[in-house]
C-alpha cells in the first residue's frame, strides 16, 4: 500500500507547530518552578526534567537560563503590562501613572503569589520585571522629569528607584503578612523619593484605582 505523501508546506507547518508546543512546554515548566519561594535555585536540569525534554532540545529553543527568563517574563507580563499601560496612558500626570502602575503590580502579586514569586525570581539576574516593563518605567520617569513632576538627576536613577522598591515590596507581600494598604504606602514613598512633596505623594497614592485595573486584577 503506497504511503500517503505529505505536502512539503504542510510538513513544514507541522514542524513549526511541534516546535511551538515544545517551547511552550519548557516555558510552562519554568513558570511552575520559578513561581515558588525556592524558584531562584531552579536549574536547567530541573526544567528539562519537568518539561520532559532533553538538554539538547532545551538549547534548540533557548541559549540558557537568561534567555529563558526573558522569554518567560514576556509570556507572564506582556498582556498584563499592555492592560496597565492602556488604562493609564490617558492620565496626563506621570506621578499618578507611576503610582497606579506600582499598585497594580503589587496587588497582583498579593492575589497571585505564584505570579509574584515568578516575577521576583525572573528579576533576580536580569532586568527587573523584564525588558518591556524596564523600558516603560524609564520612559514614564523621563516624561515626569520633562514636565517638572520628578526633580531628579536622571531617568535611570528614577527607574531604578521605582522598579527596585517595587520588587523589594513584592518580596515582602508574597512572603510576609503586610498591611492591606501596603501597595499604596509603597507607591507614596516612591513618589516622595522621586521628588513629589510628601502630602501630595500620599494623596496620589491613595486615589481610587481606574476601573479597568480593578477588573483585570480580579480576573487574574
Amino acid at each position: 500500500m503506497a504511503r500517503k505523501q505529505v505536502n512539503p508546506e504542510r510538513r513544514a507547518e507541522i514542524g513549526r507547530e511541534r516546535r511551538a508546543r515544545t517551547r511552550a512546554r519548557i516555558i510552562a515548566a519554568a513558570f511552575e518552578m520559578l513561581g515558588t519561594e525556592k524558584g531562584l535555585l531552579t536549574r536547567i536540569e530541573d526544567i528539562v526534567d519537568k518539561a520532559g525534554v532533553t538538554r539538547a532540545t532545551f538549547y534548540n529553543h533557548f541559549t540558557g537560563m537568561e534567555d529563558l527568563r526573558e522569554a518567560l517574563t514576556h509570556e507572564v507580563t506582556h498582556e498584563f503590562l499592555e492592560a496597565v499601560t492602556g488604562t493609564i496612558s490617558s492620565i496626563p500626570n506621570a506621578a499618578r501613572r507611576s503610582a497606579f502602575a506600582v499598585r497594580f503590580y503589587l496587588h497582583r502579586a498579593r492575589q497571585d503569589k505564584r505570579w509574584g514569586w515568578s516575577m521576583l525570581n525572573m528579576s533576580a539576574s536580569g532586568q527587573i520585571f523584564g525588558a518591556e516593563t524596564y523600558r516603560q518605567a524609564e520612559r514614564t520617569i523621563g516624561e515626569g522629569m520633562a514636565d517638572g513632576v520628578f526633580p531628579i538627576a536622571s531617568s535611570r536613577l528614577g527607574r531604578d528607584l521605582l522598579l527596585g522598591t517595587t520588587l523589594t515590596a513584592m518580596g515582602s507581600l508574597v512572603s510576609q503578612d503586610m498591611p492591606e494598604d501596603y501597595p499604596e504606602q509603597i507607591a507614596g514613598q516612591i513618589l516622595f523619593g522621586l521628588g513629589v512633596p510628601f502630602e501630595e505623594a500620599r494623596s496620589i497614592a491613595f486615589e481610587p484605582m481606574p476601573q479597568l485595573l480593578v477588573d483585570v486584577l480580579q480576573e487574574a
